[in-house]
């Protein structure tokens, strides 16, 4: 069965080869727009769905793989940066503070499709003025929900977690693996496989 990655993110690219040897990476072009009504929760969950279920089309036969990561403190989403103002917004808002990451999955396969949501919380260290600086002039924020990546140099920023790691590097391989394994046993699929 051929796998596919709707996502050109080079850390879910990363992550998924602990599960896949061979798999195609071809990213979905939606415009990440979610309905006004959605809760902020819900919104990664949404965003993955409408990314694996385009890619899906015409592509039935391929277990597709949908993600979209979320990080949210305070009731608020905060997406990638738009530039270092943005950035620095960001990491003031983080600091000292508790937030969530979510990634939300979807698995498109003949016509069928699952998802789920994973939730981590992660706590910062109070950021100095310097710390936050240094951080905003590095290319790293600016490919990144909530601006840091806790596997690279935001990592530094991290007091804890509660949750899971991967989920904060945007792909919760644990909980996938097992989600594709009950997704490819359940009846639905048997009968078409």
């Amino acid at each position: 069965m051929e796998v596919i990655l709707a996502s050109a993110s080079p850390r879910r690219k990363a992550l998924l080869s602990k599960l896949f040897d061979d798999y195609k990476v071809i990213p979905s072009d939606i415009r990440e727009m979610v309905p006004r009504n959605l809760e902020v929760d819900k919104c990664p969950e949404y965003l993955a769905c409408a990314k694996a279920e385009m890619v899906s089309k015409g592509r039935e036969k391929s277990l597709v793989i949908g993600c979209d990561t979320s990080v949210i403190c305070d009731g608020k989403m905060l997406n990638k940066p738009r530039d270092t103002n943005d950035a620095r917004i960001m990491m003031n808002m983080l600091s000292g503070a508790v937030h969530r990451v979510i990634t939300g999955v979807c698995l498109c396969y003949m016509g069928k499709s699952c998802s789920f949501s994973v939730s981590t919380d992660v706590e910062f260290f109070e950021l100095s003025e310097k710390e936050i600086e240094e951080y905003i002039i590095s290319a790293e924020p600016y490919d990144k929900a909530g601006g840091y990546g806790i596997q690279g140099k935001g990592g530094l920023f991290v007091k804890g977690i509660h949750g899971d790691y991967f989920n904060v590097v945007g792909l919760p391989i644990a909980r996938l693996k097992r989600a594709i394994d009950e997704f490819l046993s359940s009846e639905d699929l048997k009968d078409k496989q």
